[in-house]
């Protein structure tokens, strides 16, 4: 069945409403129309304004922050999405699977997997000028990861407004369980390739994430510390895809091989 799709109206519209209408979208599994021209007045800020109004609901209800993700550090998924800056998103517990789990069928609006490389903190950055050797000593491991990345707005017809008010199109996060230490590996060179249903979708390296993910990470630090919502020791730095994003339909498993991580998978099921 092709879902209905709920028609946004030609009035603006106020920031709660926004948000309370991606929440629907994400409860009842029901995509709406691209949210950009009503928040076109306020621009990229007024978009931050839904998502943190999302953020603040979400905790209320009882889910607990873990860390966060920057989106759109790829070219080749900024070309994917038309846009040309970074964005970032929160991540909750209830969002984070291990290597092997599976996607429950219908957890996340028309899904799609990109390969990336996860940080975990050992300690807080609160510093909105968080130099590089500072994030590097504040690394405790790395993982491979696999984010499962889903839209609230219909056939991913999204702007830049959208996806940042949309939580930055996340959906659930996979994580490797082998911990490597940051010091083994030249994360820039490493290669990356994702194969779903056995076949190769989608390659890349860290060097497509801004040129390291260490580069998106530091982006990342220093915006949230800027908005006092610094990164804090023992969360999760999703740091951007290193390749293409490829679909994920209901039955597929995905496996990532990245040079110096190791592998993580995911199955989703079916329907």
């Amino acid at each position: 069945m092709t879902a209905t799709i709920e028609t946004a109206p030609a009035y603006p519209a106020g920031i709660a409403e926004l948000a309370a209408r991606l929440r629907r979208a994400e409860r009842d599994g029901t995509p709406i129309e691209p949210i950009r021209d009503l928040l076109a007045d306020g621009g990229i800020s007024a978009a931050y304004d839904v998502q943190r109004t999302n953020e603040d609901a979400w905790i209320a209800e009882g889910r607990r922050v873990v860390g966060r993700k920057i989106g759109l550090t790829s070219r080749a998924v900024q070309a994917q999405m038309g846009v040309d800056q970074p964005d970032f998103g929160v991540l909750f517990a209830d969002m984070c699977l291990a290597d092997g789990e599976a996607l429950a069928a219908g957890a996340v609006l028309q899904p799609r997997v990109e390969a990336e490389v996860a940080l975990v903190l050992k300690r807080d950055l609160p510093e909105p000028d968080t130099t590089l050797t500072e994030l590097i000593a504040a690394v405790d491991y790395l993982l491979p990861a696999i984010e499962i990345v889903g839209s609230r707005i219909t056939n991913w017809d999204i702007s830049i407004l959208d996806t940042i008010a949309d939580n930055a199109s996340s959906g659930q996060i996979v994580t490797g369980t082998r911990p490597v230490a940051p010091s083994s590996i030249d994360l820039a060179a490493a290669g990356m390739v994702m194969e779903v249903n056995g076949s190769v979708e989608s390659v890349g390296s860290g060097a497509a994430c801004l040129g390291h993910p260490y580069r998106a990470a530091l982006w990342l630090v220093r915006r949230m510390a800027e908005l006092e919502r610094p990164l804090k020791a023992g969360e999760i730095l999703m740091t951007g895809a290193l390749g293409p994003m490829v679909a994920f339909p209901p039955g597929a498993n995905a496996v990532v091989n990245i040079q110096g991580l190791g592998q993580v998978r995911i199955k989703h099921e079916e329907k």
